[in-house]
C-alpha cells in the first residue's frame, strides 16, 4: 500500500510538471502573439552581405597580410587596385587610392559569396528607410532609376557605410 502511494504521488508530480509546462507553453505563446518582435516592416530591411572596405597604401603588402591570417584572395586583382579577401563569412576589402577612410559596405541582393539572393530590399527601398529615420545621404541613389546603384551614409562618430547594389 505504501509503494502504491509513492508511485501516485510520483505521477501527481510527472502530471503537474507536464500541466505546467503545457500552461506556461500556452501564456507563453499569448505573449508573443501581443508582443511580436521586429514586425514593423521600417524594422526589417535587409541590407545584404556585410564587408568592411580598408584603404590601404600597398594593396599587395596588405593582400600578402591578410592572407597570413587565413584569408584568400576572392575578387579582384593588383592591376585593378583592390582585392575582397574571404575567410569564410568574414570579407574585407582592400583598395588601394580609390577612397579615403575605411567604409563599412553593405550589398544588397547578394550574399556573401557575391551570389544573387531571391529576396532583397532594393536600394531605394534602403534610401528611403534610411531618410525616413532622419539620416542624411551623403551620396544617393536615383530613386527614379533600376538596377545597381549606391547610397551612403555616415554614423554619429564619423564611420561611413556604403550601401552597393550591383544588379
Amino acid at each position: 500500500m505504501f509503494k502504491m502511494q509513492i508511485t501516485m504521488k510520483k505521477h501527481t508530480l510527472i502530471l503537474c510538471l507536464i500541466a505546467s509546462f503545457c500552461l506556461g507553453s500556452y501564456f507563453m505563446s499569448l505573449y508573443a502573439k501581443q508582443n511580436p518582435i521586429n514586425t514593423k516592416e521600417e524594422n526589417n530591411i535587409k541590407v545584404g552581405a556585410f564587408s568592411i572596405s580598408l584603404n590601404v597604401k600597398d594593396v599587395n603588402a596588405s593582400k600578402s597580410f591578410y592572407e597570413s591570417l587565413g584569408f584568400t584572395a576572392f575578387a579582384g586583382g593588383k592591376e585593378k587596385n583592390y582585392y575582397i579577401m574571404k575567410n569564410g563569412n568574414a570579407l574585407i576589402g582592400i583598395f588601394q587610392g580609390m577612397f579615403k577612410g575605411n567604409m563599412l559596405t553593405f550589398n544588397p541582393g547578394w550574399d556573401e559569396n557575391a551570389k544573387n539572393i531571391e529576396s532583397f530590399d532594393d536600394i531605394r527601398i534602403i534610401q528611403k528607410h534610411l531618410k525616413s529615420k532622419g539620416l542624411t545621404i551623403n551620396l544617393e541613389a536615383d530613386e527614379k532609376s533600376t538596377g545597381p546603384a549606391s547610397c551612403m551614409v555616415t554614423d554619429p562618430d564619423g564611420n561611413i557605410i556604403l550601401f552597393d547594389q550591383h544588379r
